[in-house]
């Protein structure tokens, strides 16, 4: 690295052929176990956008398409734009912390909170918080800073979440996602009991066609698996365990619809559908989703890092009601 804000690679031959931000990535990675600074150490995900805000040039043109070919002897010249003020207002909001470190935080997130701005949800979100909780110790993408979301939950999903709190930690994160070595499992309460007690589900998904707000299973969609067992039977209901093998949008949700069990109170994917003498399981106010276990590798040291929680009261107490029949 020249200075704080250029950092100036050479594509060898092991990374020619590679697509330009994956042979990038590579070389980063190279230079921070040299240098041990974590300044250079770039995600895919940061390169593109540094792409697309047009900081990364190639033998001095300004290079568009993450998706080239790197070609050996190219040069490459990075330039990291200055953190800028996100838009997001940092917000005091509690957050309930199970895990914190300088390179991470593991947290447990509660029904109903989004987890970044957007339409209808100026504020009160994750990102909120976690603003004002960490300053500008974030991860900094493109320029703006950020906290490093790593993975999302919806706004109804409660749980386990990692947040990365730099880009080294963003990028050792997002290749545990890649590679799978990141674990996550889901407990869910769906309509009725899976004929199959345990099994793997795999099944493509992506935006429906008909309503761009919902995603579908699609043959030309992108792959997704998800792994199932039955804890509880219940009868008209069941306590399923979720892990997670590819994160898509949705993807519990759908697959547990598409099977015929949707979670109990989604209403996106049929799981408040009206059914008679089963009014315990139609006016549940959300879907019974929650993320219990968070397994990963920290970026630091390698070491694996095992967290698990409770399901929230309203979950809670749905499970007692199932058990008594009543």
């Amino acid at each position: 690295m020249n200075d704080s804000s250029v950092i100036r690679l050479c594509i060898k031959n092991e990374q020619s052929g590679l697509r330009a931000d994956k042979a990038l990535a590579v070389l980063c990675l190279e230079l921070y176990e040299q240098s041990k600074d974590e300044a250079v150490s770039l995600s895919r995900s940061r390169i593109q956008a540094l792409m697309e805000a047009g900081c990364i040039e190639c033998n001095g043109e300004k290079l568009k398409d993450s998706s080239r070919a790197a070609k050996e002897g190219e040069e490459y010249k990075i330039t990291l734009p200055p953190a800028e003020k996100a838009a997001p207002e940092p917000e005091n909001i509690p957050l309930d912390i199970i895990y914190e470190d300088e390179y991470v935080i593991v947290l447990n997130k509660p029904i109903g909170m989004v987890v970044h701005p957007g339409a209808g949800n100026k504020g009160g979100t994750l990102v909120n918080a976690l603003l004002a909780h960490c300053g500008e110790d974030l991860s900094g993408i493109g320029g703006e800073i950020r906290p490093g979301i790593v993975h999302r939950l919806d706004k109804d999903t409660s749980g386990l979440m990692i947040i990365a709190k730099n880009d080294f930690a963003h990028r050792k994160l997002a290749e545990q996602f890649e590679n799978r070595s990141l674990s996550r499992t889901y407990w869910a309460v769906v309509w009725g009991v899976p004929e199959l007690r345990a099994g793997e589900i795999e099944l493509s998904v992506g935006r429906s066609a008909r309503d761009r707000k919902k995603i579908a299973i699609r043959s030309d969609g992108k792959r997704a698996v998800t792994r199932y067992r039955v804890l509880e039977d219940f009868g008209v209901a069941s306590l399923i365990e979720c892990k997670l093998l590819t994160g898509r949008t949705h993807q519990i949700r759908v697959h547990m619809a598409h099977k015929g069990h949707p979670i109990v109170g989604d209403t996106v994917y049929g799981g408040r559908t009206a059914r008679k003498g089963e009014e315990l399981l139609t006016k549940f106010p959300r879907q019974a989703l929650h993320a219990i276990k968070l397994e990963f590798l920290h970026p630091k040291d390698g070491k694996m890092k095992r967290f698990k929680t409770v399901v929230p009261k309203d979950m809670e107490k749905l499970l007692v009601k199932l058990k008594s029949g009543k």
